[in-house]
């Protein structure tokens, strides 16, 4: 199976009935932590993650239903355990969502564009902005891959297996996938709309 990723615009208004699918389709432990926050577009890019997750699955396995169980790492890394052949990932940001799926470990991370303090820049070797903002997706995919926290500093070669797609996932947002797996990833670029 080749990788594939969803990035997908979170739409200014969402349809009442598809919030309430949305909440339906949550695992247990992640329902139970997003009833307690307070922020509710926070609480929406959460409910999007899993739901695009969920049509993710349908798309590339045929899987009909709810999400299979899940289970977390100690490091907080989610996983199938009953489907040990299926690795995904997911990232959300004001406004936007991406998910990738994979046969092998895989992390995405989705970042809009905001300012970076002076300090920030100087702890990572960035130059501006622009090179932050690509330099910090990249960081995150990649320790999202191996569950693992996000390193400062220089930014560390990539390992001989390692491969990464990077590209504006739609203006003002910047995305990267970190696998292993051989070829190019697909992705498909939807609004939240199309996927109800």
């Amino acid at each position: 199976m080749a990788v594939c990723l969803w990035a997908v615009e979170l739409d200014d208004t969402v349809p009442e009935e598809m919030v309430r699918r949305m909440w339906e389709n949550l695992p247990s432990r992640r329902r139970a932590r997003l009833e307690r926050q307070k922020n509710g577009e926070k609480a929406l890019e959460a409910l999007a993650a899993y739901w695009i997750l969920r049509r993710a699955l349908e798309e590339q396995y045929h899987w009909s239903g709810a999400l299979p169980p899940m289970a977390w790492t100690e490091e907080g890394k989610p996983f199938f355990p009953q489907e040990p052949a299926v690795y995904f990932s997911l990232s959300h940001t004001p406004g936007g969502v991406l998910a990738g799926l994979s046969a092998a470990p895989i992390g995405v991370d989705l970042e809009r564009t905001r300012p970076v303090h002076p300090r920030l820049l100087a702890r990572t070797g960035c130059t501006g902005t622009e090179d932050f903002m690509a330099s910090w997706v990249r960081r995150e995919a990649r320790a999202k891959r191996l569950g693992t926290p996000v390193e400062l500093g220089a930014e560390t070669p990539l390992g001989p297996e390692e491969r990464l797609w990077q590209e504006e996932a739609f203006p003002g947002y910047y995305a990267c996938a970190c696998y292993t797996e051989c070829g190019e990833p697909r992705c498909f670029r939807l609004r939240l709309a199309d996927t109800f």
